[in-house]
């Protein structure tokens, strides 16, 4: 039986063998650290039974205004528990966080172009492409950027597409 709880600063000691995926992005410990004291309702654990760390999410809510939205900073599953819906539980508890907690009008997340297969995913749970991001990813790949609207963006103005590629110098946020 699979268990979703808190994040807790112990599984920073226990979840380097789900971040092996070459299309993980993997961050210093102070980075976790932040979100783990920021935003501890935006940082969730799969675990298997006997303590192994399936997946995890870890995301945060920023903007302003009509701009209020959660972001997913990063959603992974080890390789060995994919195709079980892991990846879909987390981002739903993501996706409910912003909407009911937090009021958020999206959520939004970026993935790299040629992740054809998390593109699909994504789509499948009601993602948009918002715009391209050129050179995202290490200054050599393309992102996307995903938006996903929710209930307060009643006339769903958070997912109109742009029409043209923007840099990364033109985010919002980072």
């Amino acid at each position: 039986m699979t268990t979703i709880r808190r994040f807790c600063c112990n599984d920073l000691l226990r979840f380097a063998s789900v971040n092996l995926d070459h299309l993980t992005e993997t961050f210093n410990m102070s980075f976790y650290m932040t979100y783990l004291a920021r935003w501890p309702d935006y940082f969730h654990v799969a675990e298997a039974p006997g303590n192994r760390i399936m997946g995890y999410i870890m995301g945060k809510v920023e903007g302003q205004g009509e701009s209020w939205h959660g972001h997913v900073t990063a959603v992974t599953v080890a390789p060995e528990y994919r195709r079980q819906q892991l990846a879909k539980k987390l981002m739903n508890l993501l996706e409910d966080n912003s909407d009911k907690i937090d009021k958020a009008y999206f959520v939004d997340l970026f993935v790299r172009a040629s992740n054809t297969p998390a593109i699909k995913m994504y789509e499948k749970l009601g993602y948009v492409i918002y715009r391209r991001v050129l050179r995202y990813y290490s200054g050599e790949e393309d992102g996307l950027d995903m938006r996903k609207a929710l209930s307060r963006d009643v006339e769903k103005k958070s997912i109109i597409p742009l029409k043209r590629p923007v840099t990364p110098d033109e985010l919002e946020y980072d």
